[in-house]
């Protein structure tokens, strides 16, 4: 059901978050390490969606597993495509739809996305302030511009009605 999406980060132990997608009964959950900066390459995925180009990729280590969201542009919508590869040092680079295994997929409105992500974002941000991530994360400050760039974005083209969409998030 379009509008039923859900997505959390939640951070873990040193350098492990956990990342979920669902949509009804449709769920995908993993454990995403510190490797790359996961949080921040997310973001500015779903960032891109609102500018010309249509697709827009995030990749994440999940030492071994490469996970690789796929994100396409459609018009209001967007096509949400998570693929694993067995071998993130062997896959980093080859095509989205050679030698992964489709994991989850959905397509959902880019606002109700977008809010999610943000939303998401913002959770761990007050959970945790910059310097609680770091020192969870480890090897990455929190993606305060990454965070800020799709707030702007989301207030300015999806006209959110969420009240909390009106103001910007503060940690």
């Amino acid at each position: 059901m379009v509008g039923d999406l859900q997505f959390s980060w939640e951070l873990g132990g040193a350098g492990w978050a956990t990342c979920r997608i669902a949509e009804g009964n449709a769920e995908h959950r993993a454990h995403v390490g510190y490797c790359t900066d996961a949080l921040a390459d997310l973001l500015y995925a779903v960032t891109g969606l609102y500018g010309g180009t249509t697709d827009q990729r995030a990749s994440f280590d999940l030492e071994p597993v490469e996970m690789r969201w796929l994100l396409r542009r459609q018009g209001a919508d967007v096509s949400i495509t998570v693929f694993e590869f067995p071998d993130g040092a062997t896959s980093w680079g080859s095509p989205d739809e050679t030698g992964g295994t489709l994991a989850w997929s959905s397509t959902q409105p880019r606002s109700v996305l977008g809010h999610k992500v943000m939303e998401a974002a913002v959770t761990v941000l007050r959970k945790h302030g910059e310097d609680g991530y770091l020192e969870k994360w480890m090897r990455h400050a929190f993606p305060v511009a990454a965070l800020q760039d799709l707030q702007r974005l989301h207030r300015r083209d999806d006209h959110c009605p969420h009240e909390r969409c009106r103001n910007d998030f503060e940690s």
